[in-house]
């Protein structure tokens, strides 16, 4: 005979809540740790601060632009290819850095080789920031 116990039988079921909290305490812990591990080695310095700053010189920054004809121009003022590349490199080799800027702008009818053919040139005399001017219409593709 079997005898029934006062207490109502209960099914065992797993408490997710403490499992979260467990799992927060554990993130935590080990941000916290890992934190700690990184070694962050300096030294205290004194440097000086500078009184008045301002910037006395302008970038060097050349913009080329080139027509429908694959003429070049330097602030409205043509250049054969021959007088584009000494002029980039006398002016590369007078930059006081090497980070000399040019901008190329090509005309609405100027062709895809004549624009570049002028960034192969600004290339050859080794100016390696160069970008491409561009400007919206407004409209869009027809």
């Amino acid at each position: 005979m079997r005898i029934g116990s006062p207490l109502p039988h209960k099914k065992a079921r797993i408490e997710i809540i403490p499992l979260i909290d467990i799992m927060f305490f554990l993130l935590a812990s080990f941000m916290l740790a890992s934190l700690s591990m990184m070694r962050l080695q300096s030294i205290k310095m004194n440097l000086p601060t500078a009184t008045v700053a301002k910037a006395t010189k302008k970038p060097d920054i050349v913009n080329i632009s080139v027509d429908q004809l694959g003429n070049t121009f330097i602030d409205k003022q043509e250049y054969t290819s021959a007088a584009l590349e000494s002029f980039l490199s006398n002016r590369f080799a007078l930059s006081t850095h090497s980070n000399m800027q040019v901008y190329i702008t090509g005309n609405d009818e100027a062709t895809h080789g004549m624009v570049i053919g002028v960034l192969d040139l600004v290339r050859s005399v080794g100016i390696q920031n160069v970008s491409f001017a561009i400007s919206s219409t407004g409209s869009g593709p027809k």
